[in-house]
């Protein structure tokens, strides 16, 4: 079956979620797409003499906006992740300036790139091969109220940087506008839960996505939520890590109650037991975790 194709190049990319985007394709409820991305830096990096001074006004490009036909506020916009591929051969990992978990240390180079060649199945760092296990970096939707770059994770999804945003996961993200408005980029060849140094391997994909819409959902849901198929995790993003993971721990309050008749007390008591907080990034200007229950524990009640 063929798969319309939305790209960087052709149809259009975006540095910030808003409230007011224009989409460039609108997608019918349960069509399956591919989705071109550029790798984070905009292919300004394409040697180890390429150093980056600064961060860029204008990182982290996303492809779309994508129009979903009957998304609403209120809804839930589904999207299954079939399949991540690197399009290019090469990936960098970089510092820069004043941004990193180490951006203090003095015996850190800032700024120092490394390039990774695609070598078939794993990347190149310095004569060690590294899996290559590609990362969808920035996944969102259009905002509520406020306009956020790319580079900034929240309620609307962003810079989630987040391990588990891969091929065979499914993603949930709330609907705050018309058309849900989902936008993608950012993507790493490899990356480490917390992104320690500020990137991962930063590469360009071709994303295979299946877009649904879950209307009138009997709970909703006020942050992404990704299904491994293993765990159910929710995703939260704050200034604090203390915010983020009290965030995370509500949201998968809610869903314990809902899958399982409890009262908050009692949701809130099992979670102790059965959940488990991770860390996504630490290095973006909010923070972002999320909370796994495994599957056996908890279904989706949407």
């Amino acid at each position: 079956m063929s798969r319309e194709v939305v790209s960087y190049d052709d149809d259009g990319h975006v540095y910030e979620f808003a409230p007011d985007m224009e989409s460039v394709y609108t997608a019918a409820d349960g069509e399956s797409l591919t989705v071109e991305t550029i790798d984070s830096l905009n292919k300004e990096i394409q040697t180890d003499d390429d150093l980056l001074s600064s961060i860029p006004e204008e990182v982290n490009a996303a492809t779309g906006p994508i129009a979903v036909e009957g998304a609403a506020p209120g809804d839930i916009l589904e999207v299954k992740i079939e399949d991540v591929r690197v399009n290019e051969d090469r990936g960098r990992v970089i510092t820069a300036p004043g941004f990193g978990l180490l951006k203090d240390d003095e015996d850190i180079a800032h700024p120092a790139t490394r390039i990774t060649d695609v070598e078939d199945e794993t990347i190149d760092f310095d004569g060690i091969d590294v899996t290559i296990d590609p990362v969808i970096g920035t996944i969102g939707v259009a905002t509520a109220e406020e306009t956020i770059t790319t580079l900034t994770p929240h309620d609307h999804g962003g810079n989630l940087d987040t391990t588990d945003i891969t091929g065979g996961t499914t993603a949930y993200f709330p609907v705050f506008q018309e058309g849900g408005m989902l936008a993608m980029g950012d993507s790493k060849a490899a990356m480490a839960d917390g992104e320690m140094c500020g990137t991962g391997a930063e590469i360009g994909t071709d994303i295979d996505i299946t877009v649904s819409v879950i209307s009138d959902p009997e709970v909703g849901i006020d942050r992404p939520v990704v299904d491994t198929g293993d765990a159910v995790k929710s995703i939260a993003s704050a200034e604090t890590m203390e915010e983020a993971v009290a965030l995370a721990n509500q949201d998968v309050l809610s869903l314990l109650q809902a899958d399982h008749g409890m009262s908050k007390t009692e949701a809130y008591l099992f979670s102790s037991l059965v959940g488990g907080l991770e860390i996504s990034q630490v290095v973006d200007p909010l923070v972002t975790v999320r909370n796994a229950v495994p599957a056996e524990h908890l279904s989706l009640p949407f």
